[in-house]
């Protein structure tokens, strides 16, 4: 089959950034230092099966509560005038704009001991531990992929024609019920879009749990990013077990996504 010429450029990018990417780390994987086939670096990477649930647990958590923010701010944002909107997209986008390492610098001082927020509570006689658990890696979690969430489900609600929700209305049902039954079934690409976008780089993200996080709270990107230069084939295996995992956690999404919207 002949290809057409603009998809040349295209085909050249997969190939160099995605698939040469991906087969070094196959090669990687399977092999020794010595570059001889083994499947020790598989059982050195099951070693940390804990640790790769933790991530999927902290990922699932973060991007549920994404969703359940998200959602409200994304129909919010749709309802609004046109020039509304586009100052709202561009408040939720500002954030975006620092370096995500600042942006975790950020929460380390608005948490840490004797920071503002702990002094505030201090003051309202509440004693707590706001940094170095896992409720701070979730919550620094939340706050930068929380416009990930925000933006797909917003493009999704705003093509929603205003003209069925005032028919619902008509019809005699009540705003949850205008919710439940026309708004929710017209969002499901946004939610499918926006929970990808938010529980892709949730799972395999590093520096967060790092920073905010305790020496339990290691997710499994740290593990890859530690181990990787001292032991490449262990990294390679953990890296492609982590692929897979979220690769078939895309196709059970996008099969549900692809359910709702023929029914």
């Amino acid at each position: 089959m002949r290809l057409k010429r603009p998809s040349i450029p295209y085909i050249i990018w997969m190939a160099v950034f995605t698939f040469i990417p991906i087969a070094l780390i196959l090669y990687s994987a399977f092999t020794d230092s010595s570059g001889g086939f083994t499947l020790e670096p598989f059982t050195k990477a099951f070693g940390y099966f804990d640790v790769f649930l933790r991530s999927l647990w902290i990922a699932f958590i973060s991007t549920l509560i994404c969703l359940v923010l998200a959602y409200p701010i994304g129909y919010i944002m749709s309802r609004q005038k046109k020039s509304t909107q586009n100052i709202l997209t561009m408040v939720i986008m500002i954030p975006m704009w620092m370096n995500f390492l600042l942006r975790i610098y950020a929460w380390i001082t608005l948490l840490q001991s004797g920071g503002p927020i702990d002094t505030m509570l201090s003051l309202l006689g509440i004693h707590t531990t706001l940094i170095g658990n896992q409720g701070a890696v979730i919550l620094g979690m939340v706050y930068e992929y929380l416009p990930f969430m925000v933006l797909p489900l917003y493009s999704v609600m705003a093509k929603i024609d205003n003209n069925l929700i005032e028919a619902a209305e008509d019809l005699g049902s009540n705003r949850l019920s205008v919710m439940r039954k026309v708004v929710f079934p017209l969002s499901i690409p946004g939610i499918v879009s926006g929970v990808t976008m938010v529980f892709v780089p949730s799972a395999s993200t590093f520096l967060v749990a790092q920073y905010l996080g305790g020496v339990d709270d290691i997710m499994i990107g740290d593990v890859i990013d530690r181990i990787f230069w001292s032991d490449q084939n262990t990294g390679a295996a953990i890296a492609l077990i982590l692929m897979a995992a979220i690769f078939l956690f895309l196709i059970i999404l996008n099969f549900f996504g692809d359910e709702e919207a023929i029914a």
